[in-house]
Formats: C-alpha cells, structure tokens, sequence
C-alpha cells in the first residue's frame, strides 16, 4: 500500500484545511480586534493587533450607556418561547404524522415542505395585518408567533424522521401494560427521541434569536430584540465600528454558550441511539 509522502499531504492536505480554517475564523477574529480596539484608535489609525492597545472601552459603552441588555432579555424571551412553542406543536405533530395514517397525510408533509420555499418577506404584510388586528403588535407573543410559523414546518420534518426511527412495537407494548397513547409518548418516544428534540430545539432557538426581519417589522420600542438594538448602533452620519462589534459580540454569545452546554448531552444521546441490545 502506497502512502503519500510528507510534500504531497503538506500540499493536498494539511495547506487547503488550514485554508479553510483562516477562511473561517477570520471574520471572527477581525471582529474580536474590533470590538477590542478603543473607538479614538480605530479612527485614527485601524484595527490595531498590538495587545497594548486593547481594552474594553466598547464592551463597557455597549453594557453600561445602552439599553442593550434590556435588548438580549427581550431576545431571549422571544427565542425561548418560540422554542417551548414549537417544540409542543412539532413533536405532537410529528408523531401523530409517524404513527397514524390518515388521508391527505402526503399532502400535509408536502404543504409543510412548501412553506420553507417561500422567502419570509412574502409573510410579512399578512402577519402584520393579523397581528394589528388581534392587538398584539410590538409584544414578545407577536414576534413568538412569527418566528414559529417559520421554525415549525422543518421542525415538524426533522422530528418526524425521528419517530419514524422508533419501532411502533414500542407504543404497541407500552399501550398493551396500560398506559395510554400520550402516556406512551411522554414515557416511551420522547426519551428516545430526545437526541432530535435537542437538537430542533437548538435549531428553532438560533433561528428566533438571530432573526430580523419580524423583529424590525412587528415591535417598536417596547420589544428591541439584539440584532434590531444592533442595527441601531448605526449611525446616520457615523459608524461606531468598535461598539458594532462589540454588539456582535456579545449578541452571539447566549446561541454559542447553549450549544457548549447541551453538546455533550446531544453527543452523548446520539451514541446511546446507536448501540443496539
């Protein structure tokens, strides 16, 4: 067996991964020296790189002279309910979509297929419309609702393959010991499916969190979420680059924290599934 020398994995291998690596980071690691770059420096000469000039002059004008905190809390309840909100609606509809067979189900999994072909701007002015009328505009369960007409219809796909998964003989047996059909699904399906619940759930939420379109369109000034709060940040004669950054920033670090925190319980279910007795 031939193995490739040392030049040629250099070259083909180990050069484009570290290609693709700087690629990635690299918008990131800019925005860090920005956000740790003093606003006076970054107008006067850029970015700087020097470790002696850093400091954390924009993250405490972002923290303690904006509203920006208030902002993440409205964002945070926004993300939250739309996961709690989605995840009822998905993982009741998903099972019942693996485990009945009704008329028109194909067509009910094809118009929840549909409804992520259509661009989001398109919902804007019928969610608008209803939203006015039942009196709810600029609230945090005006923005839940918009978010979860979006996270809802792949949500549902995703769970479904989930279920799908599970052998119905599992619902059968646990019916035939006397528990009931929610009985079952609490005690036999969602313990089993929970490795894809975590992780629709941490796809709803980052979808709520980083949204912008409803958030602009359906609050105002009582419901701020972070990346409205953040495009406030612009000004219209001047940019603080280095309080933008810091936003950025800080705005990312609630989705980055709640993927370190349940990685190792989505990891360690993942496994578990894949073992069989």
């Amino acid at each position: 067996m031939n193995h490739p020398s040392p030049l040629r994995r250099l070259l083909t291998i180990h050069l484009p991964a570290l290609l693709i690596v700087l690629l990635s980071i690299g918008p990131f690691a800019w925005l860090a020296l920005t956000a740790l770059t003093p606003s006076a420096e970054i107008s006067a000469r850029g970015v700087s790189l020097s470790p002696a000039v850093w400091s954390l002059e924009n993250f405490n004008r972002l923290l303690l002279h904006t509203s920006f905190t208030g902002n993440m809390g409205h964002s945070l309840i926004v993300a939250a309910g739309t996961v709690v909100l989605g995840l009822l609606v998905s993982v009741t509809a998903a099972y019942s979509l693996s485990r009945f067979r009704f008329p028109s189900r194909k067509l009910l999994m094809l118009q929840f297929l549909l409804v992520n072909m259509f661009p989001v701007v398109l919902l804007i002015l019928p969610l608008f419309i209803i939203m006015r009328w039942l009196g709810i505009l600029d609230t945090h369960l005006a923005l839940i609702l918009a978010n979860a007409t979006v996270a809802i219809p792949f949500a549902v796909w995703m769970l479904t393959s989930y279920v799908d998964a599970i052998p119905r003989s599992l619902d059968e047996a646990a019916m035939i010991d006397g528990c009931s059909r929610l009985q079952a699904l609490r005690r036999v399906v969602l313990p089993l499916a929970l490795p894809g619940i975590i992780s629709t759930g941490i796809y709803i939420f980052i979808t709520a969190w980083n949204e912008y379109l409803y958030a602009l369109t359906l609050t105002g000034r009582n419901v701020r979420t972070v990346t409205v709060a953040i495009q406030t940040l612009i000004g219209e004669f001047q940019i603080e680059w280095g309080l933008l950054a810091a936003g950025g920033i800080v705005g990312a670090l609630p989705v980055v924290l709640l993927f370190l925190i349940v990685q190792r319980r989505l990891v360690g279910g993942l496994t578990q599934g894949a073992v069989k007795g």
